[in-house]
């Protein structure tokens, strides 16, 4: 009896270990290659893996490495291999990122039961070399990376369990009719850095992807808005197309909005109430042809307008009314690299009552000239004594890199 008791503690001991296994691992950061292009983000559901328990010992593949801590874990990373080691059924998370892969072939995941997330990314896996229904089969799959690699195509069929799919880097140009059918628990989607147009997306793939919170778009060849993007989206990355245009009313069936990128396009005009988004917090247009600003909603708290063709800042255009019961909440503006002759007016601080940064950086002149505007940065409103005080000394307070940085990156790339 008494050795029963001590086998029964050490099961429980052991299952206590393996449900509080470590369940992110370190992709490092896929979005660095270019600092000079905001990152898209990434947002991270804390999920719970379900555990499997089975006696020990824990099978590994001899190419890989699988931690006695983390029995549920094989890492195949970084190991020059080129084709997929046979998986045991236990494993929950496979990682054979940074490899010389080419094919996905059905064999290695034929006894394959509880695999939750794969990780191929950095390999060179091309659409024809996934055999049909390779991924289709795992029945709970929620995490599946395949960003940067040669995939010409979307790899359907995938199974209904996903929840997040990274599919950045590729050279995906067509989303045939039925490829994001079947996929109503996905919540985020990452296209960004592929061949995408137009064309491609007039058969409205994301209309039917009710979960859908994240969406990343970003470097492919769009002229116009995606059409029919699901109510559910709260961050969506346009960064690096060729959109010349948003129509007013573009937004009124995606009111969950949280962060909207879209620098580095050919947007020139706003209208007026594009904008108009209750839960609006970032929204980054920097890099654009914008002549004059326009309607930010109350609660937006960082905004991105540098690099345009604005001459003044019509801070009434910007907030039309002021309500001390629901007051606007810019914490930062950024207007660098504009045409700026004089700073935005004071009543900017009445309508935006929590601003700390105004960043006006470098003004570019009607030559081409850069110019610097007498106070560059404003941290905070002032008293009329500390103003006087400040104009006595002629001390500005000027933002520091590291500041600019911290601000810049206002959303890191992954939300958890």
């Amino acid at each position: 009896m008494g050795i029963v008791s001590q086998l029964s503690i050490i099961h429980l001991l052991w299952a206590a270990m393996v449900f509080c296994q470590y369940e992110d691992y370190d992709f490092e950061d896929e979005y660095d290659e270019d600092p000079d292009h905001q990152h898209p983000y990434y947002f991270n559901p804390n999920t719970q893996a379900e555990v499997f328990r089975f006696p020990f010992p824990v099978e590994c593949a001899r190419e890989c490495f699988c931690p006695p801590a983390f029995p549920l874990s094989m890492y195949c990373d970084h190991r020059k291999l080129k084709t997929i080691p046979n998986i045991p059924s236990h494993v929950q998370q496979l990682y054979l990122q940074n490899n010389d892969i080419e094919a996905v072939p059905a064999g290695p995941f034929t006894n394959v039961t509880f695999l939750r997330e794969i990780n191929l990314s950095h390999n060179k896996i091309k659409f024809h070399m996934i055999d049909h229904g390779v991924f289709a089969k795992l029945s709970n799959l929620v995490q599946l990376h395949l960003q940067h690699n040669e995939l010409e195509e979307f790899p359907f069929p995938l199974p209904s369990s996903l929840e997040r799919l990274l599919l950045g880097f590729n050279k995906i140009s067509q989303l045939s009719g039925n490829a994001l059918e079947g996929l109503p628990n996905i919540t985020m989607l990452d296209l960004c850095n592929n061949f995408l147009d137009d064309p491609v997306l007039k058969e409205k793939p994301f209309s039917n992807m009710k979960n859908l919170m994240q969406l990343n778009l970003c470097n492919n060849k769009l002229q116009t808005m995606p059409p029919a993007l699901p109510s559910s989206l709260m961050y969506l990355s346009l960064e690096n197309n060729s959109i010349s245009y948003i129509p007013e009313s573009y937004f009124s069936r995606l009111p969950k909005i949280i962060a909207l990128r879209m620098s580095y396009n050919n947007l020139q005009n706003i209208p007026r109430n594009t904008f108009n988004l209750p839960n609006l917090l970032e929204l980054n247009l920097g890099h654009n042809k914008l002549k004059q600003v326009f309607y930010i909603p109350r609660s937006l708290q960082h905004l991105y307008i540098e690099d345009n063709d604005i001459e003044i800042i019509n801070v009434t255009l910007m907030c039309p009314s002021i309500d001390p019961m629901n007051t606007n909440q810019l914490t930062y503006i950024r207007v660098d690299q504009n045409k700026l002759t004089v700073p935005i007016s004071t009543y900017a601080f009445f309508c935006f009552p929590h601003i700390r940064t105004i960043y006006y950086g470098e003004q570019i002149g009607n030559v081409n000239k850069s110019t610097q505007l007498r106070t560059p940065v404003f941290r905070r409103l002032l008293t009329p004594e500390e103003y006087e005080e400040a104009e006595d000394d002629q001390t500005y307070d000027h933002e520091t890199e590291e500041d600019h940085d911290a601000e810049d990156n206002y959303f890191h790339p992954y939300f958890q």
